[in-house]
Formats: structure tokens, sequence, C-alpha cells
């Protein structure tokens, strides 16, 4: 006896055996039950989820020998011949191969017949968006007025593409994919009957793989049985479909969170010796961290009896579900970027390199600021690490020694109105630093500190240069021994001039008087989101500012508020601030707080215009005279969605 495949041997025969199409069942069996017949339906989903079944079983419940019923009998002549594929009077016809205007002609003079031995003559047109333009107006007429005793089924996996006067003389009914559950569900009663061995995890891969179609699952598992000789193991159905282990996702995924790159690397060289796809990989890393976060969000949505359930909980509590996000992120779009790369080893890779970079680890923990200078003695001895260094080489390490390092050119020495006894030890005079005039560094051995300033010193008024003189005089030099310089290394010196001044500025410099510019002062929140949409930043500092709302300044600190957690810790601050500063004119500080904004951000304001600009465009395409004399004369209709509103820099 030829053997039969299950898609064809398990192929439902009634409505109660139908799967996964409740609602379709249930509208069909209620008009066959009250006689309340269509003349035409229309069924429309994607391959594998019963259209062709439905339109055999509805032929059967119309020609059944017990009557018009909902519950055909499946044994008398009518009903084994429409199994079988004999029945005279229904006839199946596929439009893919039949879609011209003269095979239309044909079938419809033919339906003007009275049927040979069944209650009704059934046309059940497969794909009948593939009809030409002529075909479909050719049946209108017919579609719309048909004789008694002829029923039309209509079948197609793309609805868009039949014309609106077609599906106006039809009932629709969209076919819903399987769920994976009920694929497993029938799929086990299925080989419960054939008497095979699986394990129920190899069932799940292939539902999964079927994407929704229970015949594809039917077809996978014919090929599954004759792969792993008649015992469905989850390693044999792995193998068979070239899917990942869902242990090297999950190691993959650990090694992200801790920043082991060379445990990535282990697992993309473990997928290249199964020669596994790596597009394939990406796509099962997506789907798994999105079940993460779900976990993330909304803990304990995972079954129990979902055999990743305990890796998926272990890996949503040791990610951050920002990381989770972004690395989702970089999965999905690192699948379409796949086919630029050189090979797909070299794509998958840098995907997860791409990763680590982007976040790497402790990259999430707020990074405390730097300790205030305090009160106490060691504030009063700041240590410059250049100064520091050029003293070390200079100077001598018995006694301390004065040691005034200092270019060819005459330096002009200004008065300093700081005492001598309030000197620090490493102090450098900086006075109006501007090229090319030069610069005096001064750099010394702490000296003694003294509580209070030695009366002959404050007794007189001596400025600078009496007073150092005086200094200097009063040391005996046969204490020390004579250093000897060489000539001088201008190029080391200039590093080390401009090293000095860079670091002393900030800490010897003056303090000015700090005044508020006019143009932050009068700063306000709705002001802020033109601002932010027009400064020179990008990246992560762009985005900042299109997401941020304004609360106000103080004093020179501009405080932000963001929704969003990444972007209020991101690096782009500091580009922003500089940017910030540049725009007001003076020197600004910039906090961001983590909180729910409203609808002064440069974001909500797009967002906002663009809705008026969209509804502006849809206004203009109802109101122009040729749309309308098209609506008018030839009964076009504007899809809804087709109309986009032209951007502002390309209106501009």
């Amino acid at each position: 006896m030829t053997y039969l495949v299950l898609a064809r041997k398990w192929r439902p025969r009634s409505f109660d055996t139908l799967i996964g199409q409740d609602h379709v069942v249930r509208a069909l069996t209620h008009a066959l039950s009250t006689q309340r017949l269509h003349h035409a339906w229309l069924f429309t989903g994607t391959r594998g989820v019963g259209k062709t079944t439905l339109s055999r079983i509805l032929a059967k419940s119309l020609n059944c020998e017990t009557g018009i019923t909902a519950t055909p009998c499946g044994v008398c002549r009518a009903c084994t011949e429409i199994d079988s594929g004999r029945f005279v009077d229904y006839v199946e016809l596929d439009a893919a191969s039949n879609r011209g205007v003269e095979e239309m002609t044909q079938l419809l003079e033919q339906a003007v017949y009275a049927p040979s031995s069944g209650r009704f003559k059934v046309y059940m047109i497969d794909e009948v968006h593939m009809l030409t333009g002529h075909a479909f107006n050719a049946m209108l007429k017919t579609l719309e007025e048909p004789p008694p005793h002829v029923k039309f089924i209509l079948a197609t996996t793309d609805p868009q593409k039949i014309p609106v006067t077609v599906l106006s003389r039809c009932l629709q009914f969209n076919l819903k994919q399987m769920t994976a559950e009920a694929i497993v569900a029938h799929l086990q009663e299925v080989l419960g009957h054939e008497s095979m061995q699986f394990e129920t995890p190899a069932l799940r891969l292939l539902a999964q793989a079927a994407s929704g179609s229970m015949r594809d699952a039917l077809s996978l598992t014919d090929q599954a049985i004759a792969y792993s000789a008649g015992h469905l193991t989850t390693e044999a159905v792995q193998g068979m479909l070239g899917t990942i282990d869902h242990r090297h996702l999950v190691s993959l995924l650990q090694a992200l969170s801790v920043g082991d790159a060379s445990q990535v690397l282990r697992v993309a060289d473990e997928l290249a010796a199964r020669g596994l796809s790596y597009s394939g990989a990406l796509a099962d890393l997506a789907v798994l961290l999105s079940r993460v976060a779900i976990q993330q969000r909304i803990p304990g949505t995972i079954p129990a009896d979902d055999p990743q359930a305990e890796d998926i909980v272990q890996l949503a509590a040791g990610l951050h579900p920002d990381q989770t996000q972004l690395f989702y992120s970089v999965a999905v779009h690192s699948r379409q970027e796949l086919s630029l790369a050189p090979d797909e080893y070299a794509g998958f890779v840098m995907a997860c390199l791409r990763m680590l970079a982007l976040v790497p680890p402790g990259s999430l923990t707020p990074v405390s600021p730097p300790p205030a200078p305090s009160e106490g003695p060691e504030a009063s001895h700041p240590a410059a690490p250049v100064v520091a260094e050029a003293a070390a080489v200079v100077a001598a390490p018995e006694p301390p020694v004065a040691v005034v390092v200092q270019p060819i050119v005459a330096a002009t020495v200004q008065p300093n109105d700081t005492p001598a006894w309030e000197d620090e030890p490493v102090a450098v005079t900086q006075q109006e630093v501007s090229q090319p005039e030069p610069v005096l560094v001064v750099v010394q051995q702490p000296a003694p500190q003294f509580d209070e300033p030695p009366k002959h010193v404050a007794d007189n008024g001596d400025d600078f240069e009496t007073l150092h003189t005086q200094e200097f005089a009063a040391i005996d030099e046969g204490q020390f021994e004579p250093i000897e310089m060489g000539d001088p290394d201008f190029d080391m010196l200039d590093g080390m001039q401009e090293s000095v001044v860079e670091l002393a500025a900030p800490v010897f410099a003056p303090e000015r008087k700090k005044t508020k510019s006019p143009r932050l002062r009068n700063m306000t929140a709705s002001a802020w989101p033109a601002l932010a949409a027009t400064l020179p930043v990008t990246g992560l500092a762009a985005e900042l500012a299109r997401q941020s709302e304004w609360l106000g300044v103080q004093g020179e600190q501009i405080n932000l508020r963001v929704a969003i957690r990444t972007l209020a810790e991101s690096p782009g601050k500091a580009r922003l601030c500089t940017v910030l500063s540049e725009h007001f004119g003076t020197v600004v500080q910039l906090s961001v707080e983590y909180g729910a904004t409203g609808d002064e951000t440069a974001h909500a304001v797009e967002q906002a215009q663009k809705v008026v600009r969209q509804q502006e465009a849809e206004l203009a395409v109802a109101a122009d005279p040729f749309v309308l004399t098209l609506i008018n004369e030839f009964g076009a209709q504007v899809v809804s969605g087709s109309i986009s509103a032209v951007p502002l820099n390309r209106a501009a």
C-alpha cells in the first residue's frame, strides 16, 4: 500500500477536528444550522492553516446525503468522493495556473448547468489573487448573482491584491496562524496514533520551525521521522533543522553579561564547527532576549514546564534591563547587516563585540564624583603630577633647593598680592598666559609652613622681588653642593611649561566672581525645545537634548529631566554641557535626573508637529480637485495610511 504523508492522512474531515480556527467554525456552523447560506465565501490566511480543508468540509456539509448539516456523515457517496477528490460537482481551480479570462469564462459557462449528482455545484478557486484583472471582471456579475445551485469558495494568501468589488460580494474569514502549543498538542496526538517515540522539546522545535502552519509542522515531522529512524529526539531535530542549541545561547548571554570576550569567541567557534547558521543564531538570540525582557518586566510569566524557564529566570536576574534592550536591538540590526559582512562569522563576532563595546561591564554603575578638597593639613599640599615629576628631575634629593626653570626669552613677573607665608609647597604663578609671551614657572621643595607670618615680613610691605631676594640672601651657600645644569632642553621645557600651566590654572588662578549670563537667566522651559532641536550636537548628546525637559537653573547649574534612564547616565552629558556653555557664553554645569517628562521636550514638540502636518496632508489630498475627480468619476478610493506628510527639511 502506498504511504500517505501525515499532512494528507491527518487532514481534518469535519468541523470538530479542525484545529485553531474556532471563530470560522462557529460562524459556518451557525449558518449551516439555520440554513442562512451565502453564495460566496473568502478564506484568507497564510499557508497551511486550513483554507482548502475548510472548503472541503463546507462542500461536504452542503452536499451530504443526510441533508445540509454542520456535521456531515463522512460515509455517504458525496462525502467520500469529496474526500478522495472525485466528486464531479466540487471543482478546485488553481488560479496561479488558470489565471486568464479564457479559463474563467469556461468555468462560468459550466456553472449555469444543474449539478450532476450533488445538491450544489461548489467552485473552489485557490490563490484567487493571481487572477488577471480581466478574469476578475468576467466573474463579477456571476459572483454577484449566481444561479441558486452554485456556491463559490475563494482562498488567498494575499487579500490586498483582490479588487474591492470582489471583496464586497463575499463573506470574508481570516484564518489565524496556529499557536506553538496547539501544534505541539496535535503532533503528540498524531505521533501517539502512529506509535512513534518522541521528546516534547523536539516537538516544540518543530512547532517553532513551522511558523504557525500545521501543514508545515506535519511535513517537518515526516522529515524528522525519516531523519531519526522513528525516534524524535531533541538532538536529532536540532541537527535536522540546523537550529542552535539553547545552551549555546545561554552561554553566550552569560559571557556578554560579564564582558567575557574570550567565551564569546569560543561560542562563535562552536557554532562554526557545527556548521550552524549565524543568521539563525542572531534570530534565536533575539527571541531569547525578548523572553528575558518579559521576565524582567513581568516576573513569573514563563511557564514552569518550559524547559528554558530556569535559564531565563537566571538571565533576567543577571542582566540589567537596559542591557537586555540594547542586546536585543544590536542582535536584530546585526542580522539585517549580516549580508554586508565579509562572511557570516565576522558579522556575528562583530555583533557580539559591539554589544560588549556599547555596554561594558559595570558601565551602568553610577560613577561617584571625585572627593572635594578638605580643609585639613593635607589640603595644603595638592599634588601636581607633572610638577612633582619635574621637581624630582631638577632638584637635589638632600636639602631643599629652589630651582627656577625659565626660557631664554625674558619673562615679566607682576607683583603678587598673596603673602609669602601663604605660598603652597608647589606654587605656580601665572599671569595672563598668552602666546607668544613667556611664562615663569617656579618649582621648589616643600618649605616649613607658619601659622602666622613672621613679624619682620608683616611689618614692612616688601614687594614680591624684595621679599624673595631677602630669603635667598639668608641662605648659606656652603650648606649645599653645587648643581651642574647643562644646556636647557627647550623642547622639554616647553612641554613642562604647558603641562604645569594647564594643571595649575584651575588650582591657583584667582577666583573670579561668576555672573549669570543674561541669555541663561532668561531661559524658560517653553523655549528649551526650540533650543534643544538646534544645538550643534550629534549622537547621545543630541538625543539627550531632544528627550530632555528644562527644570531650571540654580546658580551656574542647568537642571534637566529625561524619561530614559540610559540617557540620564550616558556620556553624552559632557558634550551637551560643553555646547550649552558655548551657547550661553558662560561656564555651566549640567545635572540630568531620571523621571517622567511632559510635552515641553524637543521630541514631543516634533511628534506633535508631525501629527499636525499629517492631518493637514490628508485634508489637502481629500480636497484636491484631481483626487475628487478620480473618486467621483472612477470610483477611486484613497488607501488608508498611504498619505505621508512632507518632512520639514524638504518642505523648506
